[in-house]
């Protein structure tokens, strides 16, 4: 933070690897209650020749002493501006996962219409089509009940939120994300102007495969879909073969 309190372009935005200049830009959005580092991977399997900027929002691991967003548009609205500060020269592109997915929507409805910082492309991954999004409000009814459900998703172990100042770390930004998504309702028939690639797990609980080729409804640019073998993180082993995925449409040889 600065002296006057307000949030610099370094918290919100952090660069892994490194990447040769005028090389493409994709913004990555992470799941509710991840952190920019989730996109570390990623980040190196595409550099040098694709920049990845990697979103950390408030309420999480160096920014925990900020209050988290619980508002999905005025984070996006947040992150919007800040790419609009930074935009490069080269081809821009938003990248979300789950949760991320729709932060990197509205951004990129909001860097359309507003901002100056629409997307050239966005990738949504393993997340529901936003007219499907909802959240069942018993995962907000008690720690175990969000412990729960992040092992249901493939995110951790059961064994690793077994440790207490691991879980105060972690679960004040993961109730704080899943209230944003309950809270959250898509204007009608909102639509971004660049095509859609949809990216998910043939075996993810959170968002079937048919929830997710809904995004096609979101776009008046062109749909891809893409299905990897895994769960809701499939990113994670297949980290290779999302970046090839990226690099391809980016390049238009998808």
């Amino acid at each position: 933070m600065t002296a006057t309190g307000t949030s610099t372009r370094s918290d919100w935005l952090r660069q892994f690897a490194p990447a040769v200049a005028g090389a493409p830009c994709v913004v990555v959005f992470p799941h509710a209650g991840g952190s920019a580092g989730f996109f570390v991977p990623l980040a190196q399997e595409l550099s040098p020749a694709v920049r990845v900027l990697a979103v950390q929002y408030p309420g999480r691991l160096d920014r925990r002493g900020e209050p988290a967003v619980e508002d999905l548009r005025e984070l996006a609205r947040r992150i919007a501006a800040v790419v609009a500060e930074e935009r490069p020269a080269a081809p821009l592109a938003f990248f979300g996962h789950s949760m991320g997915a729709l932060v990197a929507f509205e951004a990129a409805l909001l860097g359309g219409r507003s901002l100056g910082a629409a997307p050239d492309l966005l990738f949504v991954s393993g997340g529901r089509a936003p007219a499907l999004t909802r959240v069942d409000p018993a995962i907000l009814r008690d720690d175990r009940s969000l412990i729960e459900e992040v092992v249901r998703l493939g995110g951790t172990s059961p064994l690793a939120l077994e440790d207490e100042d691991l879980r105060d770390l972690v679960l004040p930004a993961l109730r704080s994300d899943y209230r944003a998504l309950r809270a959250y309702v898509p204007a009608p028939g909102a639509r971004v102007g660049c095509p859609i690639v949809a990216l998910t797990g043939d075996r993810d609980p959170l968002a079937a495969v048919a929830e997710v080729e809904r995004w096609r409804d979101n776009t008046s640019g062109g749909f891809r879909l893409r299905t990897f073998p895994g769960d809701h993180f499939y990113l994670t082993p297949r980290s290779r073969d999302v970046a090839e995925t990226v690099w391809l449409a980016l390049t238009g040889r998808d």
